[in-house]
């Protein structure tokens, strides 16, 4: 992967501030000599959730309703909208060099969802990890081409 994410010759490189987001982006950050630099908006969807091998039925429910959170969490729609202004927070402060952005499955389908791809539960998943996207800006208002993943 460390190959794959070089070869795209990203001039900065972001992070979600868990470490195993960080972990994934670090290898590639050594080898081009750049920092990886963390932002709170790029964690993980806060599903409201105290831990529970019986997880699975809550995510179908918040796919199914993206509208719908739990006390003290965040709905599926507040991470889109939080995951989109950040990915275009990052295309306005890099505008024409590429940005690797190290994230986690729920954000990555969120931002995915907030740029008009259909993504539903059974897509992440599916969806394998790590998982490389690319999103592509003619500006930071723009839709994104998207591809993926690799």
């Amino acid at each position: 992967m460390v190959a794959a994410l070089c070869a795209l010759r990203p001039a900065a490189v972001w992070s979600s501030p868990y470490r195993r987001a960080i972990q994934t982006v670090q290898p590639a950050a050594d080898v081009l000599g750049l920092p990886v630099r963390t932002l709170g908006e790029l964690r993980e969807w806060d599903d409201g959730l105290a831990y529970t091998d019986d997880w699975e039925r809550h995510y179908v429910q918040s796919w199914a309703d993206p509208s719908y959170a739990r006390p003290g969490g965040e709905s599926l729609d507040q991470l889109s909208a939080r995951s989109v202004a950040v990915v275009r927070r990052l295309v306005r402060e890099h505008p024409g060099q590429v940005v690797l952005v190290g994230g986690h499955g729920t954000i990555i389908s969120r931002v995915l969802a907030g740029f008009g791809v259909p993504v539903g539960w059974e897509t992440v998943k599916r969806m394998p990890m790590p998982a490389i996207f690319r999103l592509r800006f003619a500006g930071p208002d723009t839709r994104p081409e998207v591809s993926g993943p690799s």
